[in-house]
C-alpha cells in the first residue's frame, strides 16, 4: 500500500504571522510527530507552501483578502517550528500561488498513491481545496483529512469544511 502525507501550508504567517490565529501553534508538535510516523513506516511526505509575491494586493485573491501574507522568501513564508525541522533535503515542497495545487494532484497521480492524508492549514480554504483536488486526481484512493491536525480561525467554518469534505467522500478522522 503506497501512502502519502500532505502537509498543507503550515507556515509562519498562518500560525503566528499576519493571518495567524490562536490554536494554530498547538498543531506543530503533533504534525511533526505525524511526519516522523510516516517516514518510520516508509511512506512519502510532501509539503505545500502558499506562495505570493510583492504584487499580491493586485491579484484576485489579494483584492478579496487584502492581507499581505506568505510572500516568497520572507519569514512568514517559511514553514513553522518543529514541522520545519522535519523537512528533509530531497523532499518535495510545492509552492502554490493559490488555494489548491494542480501540481499536487499531478504529483499524487505520478506517485500512484492508494492512501493520502492531509494535515495543516487552513481547513476551510487550502486543506479543503487540496482534498478536493486529490480526490479528483485519485478517485479510487482513500483521501483522509486528519481533523485533529488542521484548524481554522473560525470554528464554525472549520466544522462546515469538515462536513463538506465528508460530502465529497473524503474521510475525516479524529474529529
Amino acid at each position: 500500500m503506497k501512502k502519502l502525507l500532505v502537509v498543507i501550508d503550515y507556515q509562519n504567517d498562518f500560525v503566528n504571522g499576519t493571518l495567524g490565529f490562536d490554536g494554530a501553534e498547538k498543531l506543530d508538535g503533533p504534525i511533526a510527530e505525524r511526519i516522523r510516523q510516516y517516514r518510520a513506516e516508509g511512506h512519502d511526505v510532501v509539503f505545500t507552501r502558499d506562495t505570493h509575491y510583492k504584487d499580491y494586493l493586485n491579484t484576485q485573491e489579494g483584492k478579496k483578502l487584502p492581507v499581505v501574507h506568505c510572500v516568497k522568501d520572507t519569514p512568514g513564508w517559511q514553514i513553522f517550528g518543529e514541522t520545519a525541522k522535519e523537512v528533509q533535503e530531497g523532499d518535495t515542497v510545492i509552492d502554490k500561488p493559490t488555494f489548491g495545487s494542480m501540481a499536487l494532484g499531478e504529483f499524487a497521480i505520478e506517485g500512484g498513491y492508494d492512501e493520502v492524508e492531509l494535515v495543516g492549514l487552513v481547513s476551510n480554504i487550502c486543506v479543503m481545496t487540496n482534498a478536493a483536488i486529490l480526490k479528483t486526481a485519485l478517485p479510487e484512493a482513500v483521501v483522509t483529512v486528519n481533523a485533529a491536525l488542521t484548524a481554522s480561525h473560525d470554528a464554525d467554518m472549520n466544522a462546515k469544511a469538515l462536513d463538506i469534505m465528508e460530502g465529497i467522500q473524503v474521510n475525516v478522522i479524529n474529529r
